[in-house]
């Protein structure tokens, strides 16, 4: 077990700057999970806590000890790559067990670890057989079971379950969070799918274009998005983020007034409104009149894409259950004030 500090970690590439100044404090049986779009810095961000890239500035500390000269070999942390890099020629076993072999362990103690792990993840009928003869769940199984092996005090996780069909990346994010909460290794794990990064964190950090523009835990950073960008890029289907003015009620947006929270003595403020879909109710008196142009039937739900008030400002909207109406109807909808969000439309700061 082991902590994991990021002190304004840095990392450019000549002038090109790529991670501005990244701080974070990973607590002892955590997972962080770093989410962002691609290009944002955040696989670069776990490269150099691994020690694959040189860190420009700031400081990577395990377990309280500054790793930044340390090779990656002698940091005790444990990789899973997106690739599964398996040896093909070896059998799971030689897999899972080739790294304690390089390190000296007695053989006895090395069966006695991969026996303990093949158990963890249910790959015990599967030891003797290669990579090729695995489907790719069984291969990211037999990566991780390489890591658990090792013992180590940290868990790197670099964007594991991208090759793997949506179907059974569901039931691998599941077994990662169950193997998390059971060995309770401090983990730091990369992904730019929101919805992984939700269901997997215990806190978030979010990239945007090399800087964390918001860490906490995944609802906070959900109810209270620090900044558009976060807004926008976490929650499915995505934040409707439109341009607004303030006025004496609250906000005005594709010329219809809709009630909200808005700062003190500031009417006729330029801002971004952030209305997030789930948020949306069908309401007889709604403010929001939505000409249906499109309808996404999710059988539980049903997502409704629109323009409002015939102005040509799309909006999207999540209604609960099976709603069919034709397209080209105008839907009224409604939203609660605290729902509503207001960001700075210059710098994307929440307001």
């Amino acid at each position: 077990m082991a902590t994991l500090t990021l002190d304004n970690v840095k990392k450019s590439y000549g002038e090109r700057q790529v991670v501005h100044g990244v701080s974070c404090a990973v607590a002892d049986g955590e997972l962080v999970v770093v989410v962002g779009p691609s290009g944002c810095g955040k696989s670069t961000l776990l490269r150099m806590v691994a020690g694959l890239e040189e860190i420009t500035s700031g400081a990577v500390a395990i377990d309280g000890r500054v790793v930044n000269g340390v090779e990656p070999k002698d940091r005790d942390i444990a990789m899973v790559f997106q690739n599964y890099a398996l040896y093909p020629h070896m059998s799971c076993f030689d897999n899972m067990a080739y790294g304690l072999r390089m390190r000296g362990m007695a053989r006895e103690q090395i069966k006695t670890r991969v026996d303990k792990a093949a158990a963890i993840l249910q790959l015990e009928g599967l030891l003797d057989r290669k990579p090729r003869q695995l489907s790719g769940g069984q291969r990211q199984r037999v990566a991780m079971g390489r890591a658990i092996v090792r013992d180590p005090k940290v868990f790197l996780f670099d964007e594991p379950l991208s090759n793997l069909d949506a179907k059974l990346r569901v039931q691998m994010r599941v077994e990662i969070k169950r193997l998390q909460q059971e060995l309770r290794v401090t983990s730091l794990y990369v992904t730019h799918d929101q919805v992984e990064a939700m269901t997997l964190a215990d806190r978030l950090i979010v990239m945007n274009a090399g800087n964390a523009d918001q860490i906490g835990p995944p609802l906070d950073l959900y109810e209270r998005p620090a900044t558009a960008f976060v807004a926008g890029f976490i929650g499915s289907p995505a934040m409707n983020l439109i341009e607004g003015t303030l006025d004496a009620s609250g906000v005005v947006i594709g010329n219809c007034p809709l009630p909200c929270a808005r700062p003190a003595g500031e009417a006729g403020r330029a801002v971004t409104v952030g209305l997030r879909p789930e948020h949306l109710e069908i309401a007889g008196d709604g403010p929001l009149p939505l000409a249906v142009e499109l309808l996404e039937r999710l059988g539980a739900d049903t997502i409704v894409h629109g323009r409002l008030g015939g102005d040509g400002v799309v909006l999207t909207a999540r209604a609960a259950g099976t709603i069919n109406p034709p397209l080209g109807e105008v839907l009224r909808f409604a939203v609660r004030p605290e729902h509503v969000h207001l960001f700075d439309p210059t710098t994307g700061a929440r307001i």
